[in-house]
């Protein structure tokens, strides 16, 4: 079926959370977004994504608004961003990146996490070399060829455009996103995107026998029991 399948597969097997996990982690995220510019969705990308991405998971608009104003209120929780990166069986690679307010308390959360499930956990840098950090935008209504020509003439240098039955697939150097987007919007007008983040691709994937399966699954669902995981991404073939 293509790499933009797989690619679409694998964001949908990022950890799934409970609705309360999944609330508290977008109002992370949007909170630090409005934090880090303005806290208005039209002047800084960053929080409109944030705020789209929030909507499709159904996160309530009142909880949107309440992480808004106490953005702009200026005080508030100080979180910090982690990242922790190890192996799993057969040595499949995994992320996982957090927002937390607690270092140490995370930190522990995640390790009790690896151990129980027989992961290693490893050094910052140790898998994330082995994975591609790109911008991507997944979305119908056009043809690969009408998007690469809109991208050319808006001057966007992308690694990819693919078209996969009805779905169109744009990669992107991570740090264009915002550019690419744009491009993107200015060419087709506003857009409904199926995808539309950065995110780390591995350049290669695994296969696991039943009961590599059974731990790797088993980690997922210790993952999805942590609150300041925010996502988690791996090379194991679903």
């Amino acid at each position: 079926m293509g790499r933009a399948h797989e690619v679409r597969a694998a964001s949908m097997a990022k950890t799934a959370a409970m609705k309360s996990k999944q609330n508290a982690k977008f109002a992370k995220a949007i909170y630090i977004a409005a934090k880090s510019g303005v806290p208005d969705p039209e002047m800084n990308l960053s929080l409109k994504k944030e705020i789209e991405k929030a909507k499709k998971a159904h996160i309530p608009a009142d909880v949107i608004k309440r992480q808004i104003e106490k953005a702009k209120g200026g005080s508030g929780e100080a979180y910090t961003a982690v990242r922790y990166e190890g192996f799993g069986p057969e040595n499949c690679m995994v992320i996982v990146d957090c927002l937390t307010d607690n270092v140490n308390r995370t930190y522990t959360s995640v390790k009790v996490a690896f151990g129980r499930c027989g992961f290693k956990l490893g050094v910052n840098g140790c898998v994330a070399h082995m994975f591609d950090n790109v911008a991507l935008f997944t979305f119908k209504g056009h043809t690969d060829e009408e998007v690469l020509d809109a991208l050319m003439m808006a001057e966007c240098d992308v690694k990819d455009v693919e078209m996969d039955e009805e779905y169109v697939t744009v990669y992107g150097d991570s740090s264009d996103y915002s550019k690419i987007r744009q491009a993107l919007v200015d060419a087709f007008g506003e857009m409904e995107f199926d995808e539309d983040d950065t995110t780390w691709i591995p350049q290669t994937y695994v296969d696991l026998d039943e009961e590599g399966m059974r731990k790797f699954e088993r980690f997922e669902e210790m993952l999805d029991e942590i609150e300041d995981v925010q996502d988690f991404y791996h090379n194991v073939n679903r």
